[in-house]
């Protein structure tokens, strides 16, 4: 689960480092200054408030969680990162343009809110990290609920979640790459 969480965060943070540096070149109707004190409090609240979207949902799937069958498909680490990215590449795309220009009227914002909007998924995946190191065990999410055009790990096609221990797979808890 938060292998998914992970891979939006990173071309997220990017891309909006990206628009937000790019951003600064118009100088936009409210000034660079405006845009950059608005595009702060935007990361703010976007790194603030997007760990707490389906908080409780998660909590309530990771307490019902049941072990991982024998017969249970998980995909490796890598695979779903690429399909994950593969399946969101337009909507990054459309975000990034949005960034880019918002930058007429708002000098950077629009690049810190979606840098804020990645911090704000790694910190999730970091919370689920914490949560999984305290059971001892990591969190799946079905393969078909991740699928082409759902690519939410808490969204509406994912009904449960399976456990297996922290030795299982290519990911850490917390969804970074085994070392």
């Amino acid at each position: 689960m938060a292998v998914v969480q992970r891979a939006g965060a990173a071309p997220l943070w990017w891309l909006g480092l990206i628009a937000a540096g790019a951003g600064l070149v118009p100088e936009g109707l409210t000034g660079r200054r405006i845009g950059v004190l608005v595009g702060a409090l935007l990361f703010l609240l976007a790194a603030g408030a997007v760990p707490l979207v389906r908080r409780g949902r998660a909590a309530a799937l990771a307490e019902d969680a049941e072990r991982a069958a024998r017969a249970d498909v998980l995909q490796a680490r890598s695979v779903t990162v690429r399909t994950w990215r593969r399946g969101h590449a337009w909507w990054l795309a459309l975000a990034f343009a949005a960034a880019l220009g918002s930058a007429f009227a708002l000098p950077a914002a629009g690049g810190m809110l979606l840098a804020g909007w990645g911090t704000g998924l790694w910190l999730r995946a970091r919370g689920t990290g914490r949560a999984e190191e305290a059971r001892e065990a990591l969190l799946w999410t079905a393969v078909d609920a991740l699928g082409r055009g759902a690519g939410a790990p808490l969204g509406a096609r994912t009904t449960r979640l399976w456990t297996t221990g922290t030795g299982a797979g290519d990911a850490a808890p917390g969804g970074g790459k085994r070392h």
